[in-house]
């Protein structure tokens, strides 16, 4: 068994809250660096074209600011690809988001842009980048994300999160399946999209021994509200201890 999942924080919404007033506050360099100081594992930015959160700039400025992993997600068009060969992340995701939508809402089509996503991918593997591939629950398009080259995977856990409520190891049985193939044709596997304080226990429960990384920002940071970025952080990462499950 592998040791329990890493905790990757995604700081876009801190970016928000900031670029709402303007200025410099919260700065997003010392959020980055406060949760690390607390606990997490990696730190999570996905630049936009419209760079309504988090701006090309503040990658500029984090790189060399993250001692944990740094993960930059985001669509691979031209400056995409450009940002993250100059700044050198451990990792770089690849989402499908189309220019102006409000959050990631699907997966790759990994059969229908094999081609692009090989190019893309060998691009950055030959940088020393590990790369992940944004993607759903079919197995066949997990074997295509292989097929092109990727090293991980990041199952878009949506539907997890809205069954879970209705029933939760029906909700979980696809991921669980997807994950343990995933696994079996060398790919890592990465999670994250509505993961929560409720949900995630027995998400990371279920999947022990096959996911590597959450990456977590818009409900963790509203809990942060509440709780504490320091005491929320804490939390998140009880959902992935196992001497934590109850």
């Amino acid at each position: 068994m592998k040791d329990h999942t890493k905790l990757s924080v995604n700081i876009n919404k801190i970016a928000t809250l900031r670029n709402a007033r303007g200025g410099d506050v919260p700065n997003v360099l010392k959020v980055a660096q406060d949760c690390e100081r607390f606990g997490a594992q990696g730190i999570t930015v996905h630049p936009r074209p419209d760079q309504r959160h988090i701006r090309y700039s503040d990658v500029i400025e984090l790189a060399p600011g993250i001692t944990t992993e740094f993960n930059i997600e985001g669509y691979p068009n031209k400056e995409f690809i450009a940002l993250v060969l100059d700044n050198k992340p451990a990792q770089v995701t690849l989402v499908p988001d189309p220019p102006g939508v409000l959050t990631s809402n699907a997966g790759w089509d990994t059969i229908k842009h094999q081609s692009m996503l090989r190019d893309v991918i060998k691009t950055f593997k030959d940088a020393g980048i590990r790369t992940s591939v944004f993607i759903g629950t079919d197995l066949k398009l997990i074997d295509a994300a292989k097929t092109a080259g990727s090293d991980r995977i990041e199952l878009y856990t949506e539907s997890y999160a809205l069954g879970y409520s209705v029933d939760r190891e029906a909700a979980v049985r696809p991921y669980l399946e997807s994950a343990t193939h995933a696994r079996k044709i060398g790919l890592g596997v990465n999670a994250g999209h509505d993961l929560n304080l409720v949900n995630l226990s027995y998400f990371s429960k279920e999947l022990y021994g096959l996911l590597d990384e959450v990456s977590i920002g818009h409900a963790l940071i509203a809990d942060a509200l509440y709780l504490g970025l320091h005491n929320t952080i804490q939390q998140y990462l009880n959902c992935l201890n196992p001497n934590a499950w109850k």
